[in-house]
């Protein structure tokens, strides 16, 4: 492709509604270009590095045995009220109506749809396993759409469905998928980790995402340095503390702490560490029921163990009239003595003894507290976020905490739309069963937003190989000079031939602002072709990634670079 003749609008300038870089370098680079909010054009640029992704997710997934059909993004509400999700999904579901007042919604993901196909054409154990999956556009009307392809509202998803037996069957269904994934991401050169994952509202008996590692990443994940365990912190687990906690060594005594509320401040005036401090949260639960949680000093709550705990769907903080109510103080000075509602604490506190917390009255906090004796607790349970330093919950390594990207999320559903959509089949016994299914997706524009997120500098993108728009820009220092402009063009089509994607820089600009888009696109290889150059027979070849410079021979250097391009590509698969 001559650059001349292709449309690739690139920017100087960073568009002010883009925050991170994905977005800046996505829309500089010429790949995207917004319609409307969390909508937007994806340019012949952009495409390519879309169609990589879905090139090598398609292959994955054939080579694991799903099958690709294409469902209508329009769906019907007839079937999402089937399933009960009509109504659950909220103001991210956009419903509309046809000219004959009939409800529909454009579907954000195909559960629904996909059942009703299997439902109707399914029904012996014998056509089953089946997996059956789409590369389609989606879309979901996010309240705040932001950060360009990482969160918008329309958005380009492959999502896959499994059907099964029985469970046995769909753990083979799903172990299938998760390794699927890990082929993908392994492919599009990422680094990432699959994490155990909360299943959220999509239900679920189990899940894992995966993500993409980013400094810029949005989720905390955990993962051990010794084992393969990895998880979101909303799901990680955490080893109970082994021992017991020491006998008291201190009477229960009151201190004076006017105006300081935070651990930090309390801790600094008692000459304590903050892990000797307790601090208590006042919650309440969508039933409206009250609960205090007790947490060392220095940890943070995981809302989302809390909520399976108490097995609910959605916690608050507790008002300032609510935590006045409860506790008689204002908060900042809560504490668990005397408290009548229900009092949780986090299991670290099962060791600890002699620590200091509120009062339950205004400027005052309490020393040498201890459970059992000055108060009691319901339960003590895992509920804290785990942080680096943590003991791994399955060997004995530590925890690293990292950012991550999800790119890619594998459910185990169960029953939870079969049984809804009565999608049943006759056993080996004719006995009518429930299919059990999973669900399968990946963001495939997000997956390219994860990649710039993961490789880029301060001069542009770094495109791992297997995801490059082009493997190889040849860049002409002077067009206007014939030997330059033939040397150039005998190497794009030698390399061509070697059956390389290629981009001929042949416009008429100076070379500094050739090299500038260069970088800013991130092709992997330039060949920079220059009468200097040429006069001792050779291109100058630089590597995006390294910054590595070296001089190619004329002669055979379509081959040289040829073997390199293969080369990186082989090792994305594992070569």
């Amino acid at each position: 492709m001559r650059y001349s003749q292709y449309f690739l609008p690139t920017l100087k300038e960073t568009p002010g509604d883009a925050e991170v870089v994905s977005h800046q370098l996505m829309a500089r680079a010429g790949m995207i270009r917004k319609v409307a909010a969390g909508v937007y054009d994806y340019l012949p640029y952009g495409l390519r590095a879309i169609r990589k992704v879905e090139n090598i997710v398609r292959e994955e997934m054939n080579r694991a045995g799903a099958i690709e059909l294409l469902m209508p993004a329009v769906n019907p509400a007839d079937l999402w009220q089937q399933s009960g999700r009509w109504q659950e999904y909220g103001k991210e579901l956009l419903r509309f109506k046809d000219s004959k007042e009939t409800d529909f919604c454009i579907g954000p993901t195909h559960e629904e749809v996909v059942t009703e196909i299997v439902r109707g054409t399914v029904n012996s154990y014998r056509q089953l396993p089946l997996n059956l999956y789409q590369i389609q556009t989606k879309f979901r009307d996010e309240i705040r759409p932001r950060f360009g392809l990482m969160r918008g509202r329309e958005f380009i998803m492959k999502d896959a469905y499994s059907f099964d037996v029985d469970d046995a069957g769909a753990d083979v269904s799903y172990k299938k998928m998760y390794d699927a994934y890990r082929r993908i991401f392994e492919r599009c050169g990422l680094k990432f980790r699959a994490v155990e994952a909360d299943s959220g509202a999509i239900g679920g008996s189990f899940s894992h995402e995966f993500m993409v590692l980013a400094e810029t990443g949005e989720d905390a994940i955990v993962s051990c340095n010794c084992c393969d365990y990895a998880a979101n912190v909303e799901k990680a687990e955490l080893r109970a503390p082994n021992g017991e906690a020491p006998a008291p060594a201190m009477e229960l005594g009151k201190v004076a702490t006017p105006n300081l509320k935070s651990i930090e401040d309390v801790a600094a005036f008692l000459n304590e560490n903050p892990q000797k401090m307790v601090k208590t949260l006042m919650l309440q639960n969508e039933r409206e029921e009250n609960v205090a949680v007790l947490l060392r000093g220095d940890h943070k709550l995981n809302e989302v163990k809390l909520c399976n705990f108490l097995d609910c769907n959605h916690l608050q903080m507790a008002d300032e009239a609510l935590v006045r109510k409860l506790t008689g103080a204002p908060s900042g000075f809560s504490g668990p003595i005397g408290l009548t509602c229900r009092v949780l604490a986090d299991q670290e506190l099962a060791i600890m003894s002699d620590f200091g917390l509120g009062a339950n009255e205004e400027n005052f906090h309490l020393t040498g507290a201890n459970h059992g004796r000055d108060f009691q607790v319901e339960a003590f349970v895992d509920l804290r976020e785990a942080m680096a330093g943590d003991p791994c919950p399955r060997c004995e390594g530590q925890l690293e905490s990292w950012r991550g990207i999800e790119v890619g999320h594998v459910f185990k559903l169960g029953t939870k739309y079969s049984d809804k959509m009565h999608a049943t089949v006759l056993d080996d016994q004719g006995k009518e069963r429930i299919l059990i299914m999973g669900c399968y997706g990946i963001g495939i524009g997000r997956t390219a937003a994860a990649a710039i997120e993961q490789n880029h500098d301060e001069n542009g993108i770094i495109w791992p190989m297997p995801l490059a728009p082009f493997q190889v820009i040849v860049t002409l220092l002077n067009p206007n000079d014939e030997t330059v402009m033939g040397a150039g063009e005998a190497l794009y089509d030698q390399l061509v031939a070697e059956g390389l994607e290629v981009l001929l820089d042949d416009r008429d600009e100076r070379p500094g602002s050739k090299f500038k888009d260069a970088e800013l696109l991130g092709i992997p290889l330039r060949v920079t072709v220059g009468a200097r150059g040429l006069k001792e027979q050779s291109f100058e070849l630089q590597d995006r990634q390294t910054g590595e410079k070296s001089m190619l021979p004329v002669d055979g250097a379509a081959a040289t670079i040829a073997t390199q391009v293969r080369a990186a590509l082989f090792a994305s698969l594992g070569g």
